[in-house]
């Protein structure tokens, strides 16, 4: 480890930043800022703070490194594949600047250990993340704990900065946001229900594992201090062996044989051994590759000839057969390679929607991958169209955009929000980056246009009934009409009582979850009242629930049906003027939703989410996103 700066350097380090900031770098050194995501744009934003000097930053991520992303994020090393994002990006950032107190947690920001308190504890939070859910519950945290939320995301040459300030600002729920087409990690290497899903599958993990740089051809790692991970490293040495083993026969007669044994055989029977994962959906089918081949034998069409029909939809027998004919092409053009390599490293393949050998693989092995799970084929034309869609995230946006948060961020940190600006980047137009003053709060926003407050609940003793006689209808005033709601769906409603006498523990109800009221009054309804759950032991004489002081909650306002929707995922379009491009209604690393709201209860159908590789379907062009 390096030592630190001597006293001297340090002086002289804190005499540049007080000529570049001025007063403002002793509230900068002070300041306790949070970094949610430690990704594309977090690698580069944790490294603005740093050298700007920000006193303490804590950084959450949930993610481990890829090989994928060493392109771009620039913390992360070889060493570092299958470690903590943000453990290693505390380690890497902290030697910038020595000075400044790094906190990681490699955890989920939706933990409870995350909770109002937590979040209050900061002067600005920066999200760095790339999908909804995630954001969606920093945005409701902050809002609730008051705490100033710079958001921001790209997706390639486009990137966005929004500053969202309670009452001053719209926040991240303000604009009705169209549903994205959302494919996680687990739903690609695990559960595919759509084409797409396969084709990504078969374009992004199967091709380049095969042909392209795997991440176990990487040397052999010192894990010694990965002791919490040991069974995960375990499992990840025995599929390295596998695929080292399959991809040193290749050339050979068996090799096709090997690779369809190994993804759709052996892979298959793992997943269907997973239970729990085939509760709800249908269970995949392992395919037999003698069994296959004889039906492709009995065809007796060779892979040239089904390839050249590239309109039609082919059946598993004329997959199975340019599938083999496709591995076959391919291991010899990498065969071919290899004598011409003078530094002595294994040549590479990288997947061309124009190139016909890598296409037919990409197309003939995201076919077998659907027929495996119930999924409708595709043509071969159709599967070019879609996989030519992908885009990947650039460097340089990623770059751009955290330089951005942080610029906004000194606005907040001097109070001057007047200046604070929602910032666009875009690749085409006559500016790369353009601006507009924020905008006011939308007062229908679901998330920051009702009223909130703590709910101070005893948990040994409160019921859901407490809740709706000593507080809603004894103290509030609520009348028979109205709902509470949380994340999952609808508790109490005047046709729901079944749960008023159960206590908020057997109802999912616990500390720093939220609860929103919905007032139905028909003539006069209050907003939305949102609660924040803490937990407190209570005297026995006193109610089991408690408002920490008298609320006055509002009437709604008549629905202004004027004020326009954006129609875009989970960002506004700044208004067209000179020198200014009204930005697409692309998504910014905004893969995701939270679920369906239906108008008059609240009721939410939740969908899992993970935080590792998202791949979006964008509502334009259908363009697909890959960031993680």
């Amino acid at each position: 480890m390096e030592a630190p700066p001597t006293r001297p350097m340090a002086l002289k380090r804190e005499r540049h930043y007080r000529q570049s900031l001025g007063a403002m770098y002793g509230r900068i050194k002070q300041s306790r800022v949070l970094m949610v995501g430690a990704g594309g744009i977090g690698c580069e934003l944790l490294k603005n703070l740093v050298l700007t000097g920000f006193g303490e930053i804590h950084i959450v991520d949930l993610d481990t490194i890829d090989l994928s992303n060493l392109n771009r994020q620039f913390l992360f090393r070889h060493e570092h594949i299958k470690k903590s994002k943000a453990l290693v990006a505390k380690e890497s950032a902290s030697k910038f600047n020595p000075h400044v107190k790094l906190e990681a947690h490699h955890a989920n920001i939706k933990d409870p250990e995350f909770n109002f308190d937590w979040f209050a504890s900061f002067e600005l939070v920066f999200n760095a993340l790339d999908n909804i859910d995630a954001r969606r519950h920093v945005n409701k945290m902050c809002l609730a704990a008051n705490v100033p939320l710079i958001e921001s995301g790209t997706t390639g040459f486009n990137g966005q900065v929004q500053v969202i300030i309670k009452g001053k600002s719209e926040c991240y729920d303000c604009n009705t946001k169209e549903t994205p087409k959302t494919f996680p990690v687990c739903t690609i290497r695990s559960t595919p229900s759509q084409p797409i899903h396969c084709i990504v599958w078969a374009k992004s993990y199967l091709f380049t594992e095969v042909f392209g740089t795997s991440e176990e051809d990487l040397p052999e790692f010192d894990h010694t201090q990965d002791s919490e991970n040991a069974a995960e490293i375990e499992n990840l040495r025995k599929e390295a062996h596998a695929l080292k083993e399959i991809r040193q026969s290749m050339g050979l007669d068996e090799f096709p044989r090997k690779i369809f044994e190994k993804v759709f055989a052996d892979d298959i029977n793992r997943l269907r051994s997973m239970e729990d994962m085939w509760k709800t959906r249908q269970k995949p089918t392992a395919l037999d590759f003698e069994t296959v081949s004889k039906s492709s034998a009995s065809g007796g069409e060779v892979g040239d000839s089904i390839s050249k029909r590239g309109q039609d939809t082919w059946n598993l027998a004329e997959n199975f057969t340019v599938f083999c004919d496709s591995l076959r092409r391919l291991s010899r053009r990498l065969q071919q390679a290899q004598p011409g390599e003078a530094n002595g490293s294994s040549p590479v393949l990288s997947f061309d929607k124009d190139d016909e050998d890598t296409l037919d693989f990409v197309a003939s092995s995201a076919n077998i991958r659907s027929i495996i799970f119930g999924i409708q084929a595709r043509s071969k034309f159709d599967i070019k169209q879609m996989a030519g869609n992908i885009i990947p995230a650039i460097a340089t946006t990623n770059a751009m955009t955290a330089s951005l948060c942080v610029l906004q961020a000194f606005k907040i940190i001097r109070g001057d929000l007047s200046k604070a600006k929602m910032v666009f980047l875009e690749r085409p137009g006559a500016r790369v980056i353009n601006s507009e003053s924020l905008r006011p709060p939308n007062p229908d926003c679901p998330v920051c246009g009702v009223m909130q407050s703590r709910l101070i609940v005893d948990p040994s003793r409160a019921t859901l009934n407490d809740l709706v006689q000593d507080i809603l209808k004894s103290d509030l005033g609520y009348g028979d009409e109205f709902s509470i709601n949380n994340e999952v769906g609808t508790l109490y409603d005047p046709d729901l009582e079944d749960n008023l006498s159960k206590k908020f523990s057997e109802l999912g109800v616990n500390a720093d979850s939220f609860l929103t009221i919905i007032d139905d009054d028909e003539e006069n309804p209050r907003v939305n009242l949102s609660l924040s759950i803490s937990e407190k032991l209570l005297p026995d004489d006193s109610k089991a629930v408690a408002l920490p002081q008298q609320l006055d909650i509002p009437r709604k306002r008549t629905l202004d049906t004027t004020r326009p929707h954006e129609h875009t995922n989970g960002a506004v379009s700044p208004p067209t003027a000179p020198g200014k491009r009204k930005r697409a209604g692309s998504s910014l690393e905004e893969p995701g939703i939270e679920g369906q709201k239906d108008a008059k209860r609240g009721k939410v159908q939740a969908t899992d989410q993970e935080d590792e590789l998202i791949l979006v379907d964008g509502p334009g062009q259908g363009a697909i996103v890959i960031d993680d």
